[in-house]
């Protein structure tokens, strides 16, 4: 079936107005749920296969958090469907005012390899919340997880209203030749302009999950031992492969030789006993690689590959060149630059003279130094004495901020997101005074003035 053709027959279906109902949304959201749960072990052999991602972390990272985002919206979808009223100003009176969320049609959502489940069926769970129809489109380079998707969401989820179309870079440029009714895009800032501009042409709105280099702060006072180890945690998921995993540290000079002791201590534990995540294919493999020559600084852990499986062991690089290609480009791997700083307020300059991150974490035991940090630095979430966890919280919103994103989704915000909040006013007919039209007497004019105090 042709593209043209798959969309003509989402849209015959959104047309026929069966998606707003409440009850399909709900029966395609159960869907979801049981889509992951019937079927953990073959989408986790599929990530094992793509990703070389361990049985459990697959559950952790994906499975998990589809199903817990299912059934949030499940859960609280009857609240968001709701109209709200609101106020209407002296000028319009009499009437009454409300919004009306409405699903807004015919959506496209492109996932990328990282994590090829989460990020395709996560924001369909937004789409089916918002009652629309839609086309989901994994990324090729996760190929078992793309055919498994490709088989298994037929069996569970509406075929007349969700569409898995794959394939590569030439399918995802026909698919954004058309025009759609909204595209959630999560991938590379430099595909993100890609779609933007395709989006664009016809003037089609879009939601841009992005990366960047997302910084983590370790303060003078922070519980260094167990920052260490959430930091080398945090690192290791996924193989560093991870939008928002630690780019880069910040850490103050006072306690940079005791952090820097424990962080080694903490990623050469994992080394040695965590079960390894690969990188995703030979190209990334290299690029990471590359990324570690001609930094300026000094690796800390020694380099470790087999390139037999792709794995890569986490290197600590102290003080690298602020301008060398690790310090430039989103890693999206296992390698780590640390960097020492005077203080917070040192900290916080080097933030904000880079692009805004998608995610910042800081470690400290002081409100005011997290107030300080939170008041003058910009990024799409920001996690305190931990790292990623925020994007596990189903009721908060997950975006980026201006280089590493637009738009939200997660909870209500991705119920918001693929849903037109319709605005609608109501006047009465019976009353229909001549003084409402002009010429405006000037009793009217100065009653009007003193209602809207003026």
């Amino acid at each position: 079936m042709t593209t043209d053709a798959i969309i003509a027959t989402l849209r015959a279906t959104f047309d026929s107005g069966r998606t707003a109902s409440l009850a399909w949304r709900k029966e395609q959201l159960q869907g979801v749920i049981d889509l992951v749960k019937q079927n953990e072990r073959q989408l986790c052999d599929a990530m094992a296969a793509d990703l070389g991602k361990p049985p459990f972390e697959s559950w952790l990272t994906e499975l998990n958090l589809v199903k817990e985002e299912a059934a949030y919206a499940i859960k609280h979808l009857d609240g968001w469907a709701k109209p709200t009223k609101h106020k209407v100003a002296a000028v319009a009176q009499p009437a009454t005012a409300w919004t009306e969320p409405q699903p807004i049609g015919v959506v496209l959502v492109i996932a990328p390899w990282n994590y090829p489940l989460q990020l395709l069926l996560s924001p369909a769970v937004a789409a089916f919340a918002g009652g629309n129809v839609m086309v989901l489109k994994p990324s090729e380079l996760a190929p078992a997880t793309s055919a498994a998707v490709a088989e298994l969401v037929p069996r569970y989820l509406d075929p007349d209203a969700v569409q898995v179309i794959e394939g590569g870079v030439p399918v995802t440029t026909e698919l954004l030749s058309h025009p759609w009714d909204h595209i959630l895009f999560t991938g590379s800032t430099r595909i993100g302009r890609v779609v933007m501009e395709a989006a664009a042409k016809h003037l089609t709105p879009v939601t841009l999950e992005l990366g960047g280099k997302s910084p983590t702060i370790i303060a003078a006072d922070a519980d260094l031992k167990v920052a260490a180890k959430r930091v080398a945690w945090a690192k290791i998921l996924n193989a560093g492969q991870t939008c928002i995993a630690p780019d880069y540290l910040l850490v103050d000079k006072q306690v940079a030789a005791e952090f820097t002791a424990l962080l080694v201590d903490e990623l050469a534990t994992f080394r040695d006993k965590a079960e390894p995540t690969s990188i995703v294919n030979e190209h990334h493999l290299q690029r990471i690689e590359g990324l570690l020559d001609g930094h300026g600084g000094e690796e800390l852990l020694p380099r470790k590959t087999d390139r037999a499986t792709r794995v890569v062991a986490p290197v600590v690089i102290r003080e690298p060149d602020a301008d060398s290609a690790v310090m430039q480009e989103e890693i999206f791997g296992p390698s780590l630059p640390l960097l020492e700083v005077d203080s917070i307020d040192d900290a916080i300059a080097f933030i904000k003279a880079r692009p805004r991150p998608l995610a910042l974490y800081l470690f400290t035991s002081s409100a005011q130094t997290e107030r300080t940090v939170l008041d003058r630095t910009h990024a799409g979430s920001v996690c305190i004495n931990h790292l990623v966890y925020q994007a596990a919280v189903t009721s908060l919103p997950f975006g980026g901020i201006g280089p590493s994103g637009m738009g939200a989704y997660h909870g209500k915000a991705g119920f918001d997101t693929f849903t037109h909040h319709k605005s609608v006013l109501k006047r009465p007919t019976k009353v229909d005074p001549g003084i409402a039209y002009p010429p405006y007497p000037a009793l009217v004019q100065k009653v009007l003035k003193v209602l809207t105090r003026w």
